[in-house]
Parts: structure tokens; sequence; C-alpha cells
């Protein structure tokens, strides 16, 4: 069943209540006015009351004065003056469950996701990237998967980078011209964004998107805060980061339809930071998932100073509105107005361009759907006061629920896997390693064949000198033979010196000596 939520008391009449069917608060909504004209007010209404709905939110907190949703508030003249104006005697002071967030892991748990998961598209965009490069960041993602290779944070990407660089004449023929321009361009990029904190939302472990989506013990939905204070000098990731998270709903929660009231609300402050600078691509892709994204029961609201900060074919999509005072001092200011009347439907008590300019401080006109869906008339109200504290609460106390969050277990410790940045390391080892064994075996293969000449050679040598021995050995003994002979000749015929001798000289030697 729709529950009412009061959003305002009538101006001119105080006892009507301005309300918002919970039923259709998945039809998305805007929050629009000049800066001090009371939207924070009107966020901190909207968000608590979803809250006591048992409905999750999620906001950024821009200024830091959104933290003051965790604190019950306090009773003051101002305060108690504002509540004599709307005929309310009372206001039940109470805190709201919320969990902190922060990119930079400083004054909430850390929100991260992977390179993988946030893919080219919402990547080239953080990362200012042209056509031409975006093209080259795809074909690197490409590459990645194919070779199985896990894209989790900047090292990995990083490594990816010079990896594709260093062998892009060899994957050209696969994944086209890999340009050294493009992918100096965004090695140059990247390192920008890492030095303006972004390296610290890539990591593990990934942010699991439905856990913005719980409740508290007495059934009231946690409203979420992130800490953008410090990531609005970032607008480029701090829009990326909202359309990333949108991109993960939209993906990960279930077709819904209609539901008595949404499964989570998002509001996302200073909205034209999702616009500005935008490629006709991802401008389609925001505009497609904010269409769609209501049928998994999750509204989303805008908050701006200008409604032209919005594209029309958005504009176009928020049934929900509350324009605060808009000043017409030039000519854009002027425009600025009448298209914010423009967007209302008439309420024939008063001119709506005029009533624009003539709000007071915490005053707006609003406009929801009624029971059947159909645009109200818009009306003059002030805008009901907060349960919570004006002030933000100190940094002590944030401490002291950050410690006492249910996810701090989960996303406090980061985890750092083997993933591309390790892997392409032991491939850059093991080809080192391959090349040294490789020049290791060449030198010893030359090596082994020098040893083998002068091996070759010595054996030559020595047979040479075998054979030069054998044949002095061979002449040693011919002419130790001939020796012997002469040597026993002459010794024969000395001993013999007689006649018979003679003769058996002559007899056996007779060619020498001859007959006397």
């Amino acid at each position: 069943m729709s529950t009412p939520i009061v959003i305002a008391k009538k101006t001119t009449d105080t006892t009507q209540d301005i309300v918002l069917h919970s039923q259709f608060a998945n039809r998305h909504g805007l929050i629009a006015g000049a800066t001090g004209t009371g939207k924070t007010v009107t966020l901190k209404v909207l968000a608590e009351s979803f809250s006591r709905l048992g409905v999750p939110v999620f906001l950024a907190d821009a200024k830091g004065d959104v933290s003051s949703l965790a604190k019950a508030g306090t009773s003051s003249p101002k305060f108690d003056e504002r509540l004599k104006l709307l005929g309310i005697e009372s206001v039940p002071f109470a805190a709201s469950p919320v969990i902190f967030w922060d990119l930079f892991g400083q004054q909430g748990h850390p929100i991260r996701t992977t390179i993988s998961e946030i893919g080219p598209l919402l990547l080239a965009r953080m990362l200012n990237l042209n056509d031409t490069q975006e093209g080259v960041l795809s074909a690197v993602f490409r590459i990645a998967d194919d070779q199985g290779l896990l894209l989790i944070d900047f090292k990995d990407l990083k490594a990816m980078l010079t990896y594709v660089s260093e062998n892009a004449a060899d994957l050209k023929a696969e994944y086209g011209n890999l340009s050294p321009a493009s992918l100096g361009a965004i090695q140059r990029n990247l390192l920008a964004l890492g030095d303006q904190g972004g390296e610290q939302f890539f990591g593990e472990p990934s942010l699991n998107i439905l856990d913005f989506i719980q409740t508290d013990s007495n059934g009231h939905g946690y409203i979420n805060i992130l800490a953008a204070d410090k990531l609005m000098n970032t607008p480029k990731l701090y829009a990326t980061f909202l359309l990333w998270m949108l991109s993960e709903l939209f993906e990960q929660l279930p077709e819904v339809g209609d539901m008595d009231k949404p499964k989570l609300v998002f509001f996302f402050d200073e909205a034209h930071l999702l616009f500005d600078n935008a490629s006709q691509n991802l401008q389609e892709k925001i505009e497609q998932v904010v269409r769609l994204i209501r049928s998994k029961g999750v509204g989303i609201y805008f908050i701006t100073q200008n409604p032209l900060d919005l594209p029309e074919s958005v504009l176009g999509q928020l049934g929900n509105r509350v324009q605060h005072a808009l000043r017409a001092f030039t000519p854009k200011d002027q425009k600025a107005v009448k298209t914010a009347a423009d967007t209302f439907r008439v309420n024939p008590d008063f001119k709506v361009d005029q009533a624009i300019t003539e709000l007071a401080v915490g005053e707006a006109l609003i406009s929801c759907l009624d029971e059947q869906g159909t645009p109200q008339i818009v009306e003059r109200g002030w805008v009901m006061p907060p349960y919570s504290a004006f002030n933000p609460i100190t940094p002590e106390e944030r401490q002291v629920i950050i410690a006492q969050s249910i996810v701090g277990d989960v996303y406090d410790q980061a985890v750092d896997r083997d993933s591309a940045y390790e892997l392409l390391q032991q491939k850059v080892l093991q080809q080192a390693q391959q090349k040294e064994a490789d020049a290791l075996a060449k030198q010893q293969s030359k090596e082994q064949e020098i040893l083998a000449k002068q091996q070759a050679k010595e054996q030559e040598r020595f047979a040479k000198e075998q054979q030069k021995a054998a044949e002095k050995a061979q002449r040693d003994r011919e002419k130790l033979t001939q020796d012997i002979v002469g040597t026993f000749a002459k010794s024969a015929a000395r001993s013999l010196g007689g006649s018979t001798g003679q003769k058996i000289v002559r007899g056996l030697l007779g060619s020498l000596f001859g007959k006397k």
C-alpha cells in the first residue's frame, strides 16, 4: 500500500499537506534552486522520510553538512519559529541510521571497484579521452580479456598499456593499429587521474552495490552518505563513480515493476557534473539507465541549481519536483526561470515564473504525481523541518559510527591478488630467464665447440707425435741392428785371426773380401 510522504505545508493554508506518494517515488525527481535557498534541508527531509519507510538511501555529501542526519536535532528559537509558522507543535527529533563512505577511505569506508568492472566507456570519460583514444583503450581491454589478464587496479592497467605498447606490431594484425600516440595519451591521463586520488578508487574488495540496500533492526532504511567534499575537486571521478553505481544497480537488480515503495533512492547532488562534457554515446547511456532503472525499483533525484543543467530527455522523466528560489539577474537566469516554470502544471492561483523569484528560504514550488500517477498542479509550500540536527557531526562522532558500522569488516582492509600486473611481471621474468637460458646454452654450445676443436687438434698433434715417435723408434731400431751386425762382424774377424778364419771370412763374406 502506498504511503504519503509529507514534504511541505501549503503556504496559503498550512493545514494542507503537500505529499509525495511512495508508490511513485521511483518516477524520479528534481530538487532545484539557487545557493542558500533550502535544497539541503529538502534533501534531508526526503532522505529521512524514505528511511523511516524502510527504504535505503544513497546521497552525496558535497559540503559535509548532510552528515547531520546521523544526529538527532534539538530545539532552538529559530526552529521553534518555523514550527509555529507550519502550525506544528513539536517534532520527534531522531537520528537516522547511516553508513559513511569515502572513495579516499578517510571519512568513511572505502569504495572500490575494479578497472574491468568500470569498463572502457566510463573509464574513457574519466580520463577525458577522445574517440580515437577511447577505441585504443577498448582494444587494450579486449586484449586483456583474450589473454586472461585481470584488470583490477591502476598498476594492472599501467602494466597492460606498457605490454601493448611494446608488442603493438605483433598485436596489430588482430586488434588493429594501436597508435603509440594514443597509448601515450592514455598513460599520461592515467597518471594525472592517479595524482588526483583516483588510484584509490580501483582495487579490491570491490563494492557490492547491494550492500547499499539494507535496513536496521527497527526496519529503517540505512542512509548511505558519500563524503564528496574532496571528491568534488575531481568532478570526472565523481560523475563517473555515480554513473558506475547506476549501471551496477541496473545490471544486478531484477525487474519488479511498480511497488508500494522503492527498493532504493539515489540523490545526485551537483547533477550537472553527470552531463558536462559527456560524449553522445555516454549521454545516451545515462538517459537509458535513468529511463529504465525505475522498473528495478530505484528512484533517482537530481539536485542542482538550474533545471537547464539537465538534458530535456532526462528532465522530462522527472515526475516529482521541488523548485526553490531562482534569481533572474541575467538573461540566462531569466531563461532558467522560464524553463523551470514551464515544467510545472500551471496553478491558476499564481504565476509560476513570478513565484519562483519570490520564494523565501525554505519555501518551494512543489509538484508530485498524484495517486493515479498524474502530475499535480504546482503548489507553493513551506518545506517540513527535518528530525535530525542542522549542524554536521564532529570527526570524533563520525569515527564512532564508522567503527560500529555493519560493513567495516568487509571493505576496510584492501586486498591485492595476482592480476595483470603480477602475471605480466611473471611473463617478463620468464622471458628474461628464457633469454638468459638461451644465451647460456648458446655460450655453452660455443664453448663446447671450441673445446671439441681444441681436443681434435690435441688428438691430431698427439697422433702426429706418436707417429713421429714410432718412426724415430723404427729408425733407432734399424740403426741399432746395423750397429750390432757391424760390431759382430768386426769382432768375429778379430777372433778368427788365422787362415781358417780367413777362409771362413771369405767363405762367408766373399763379396767383401774376395780370395787371396
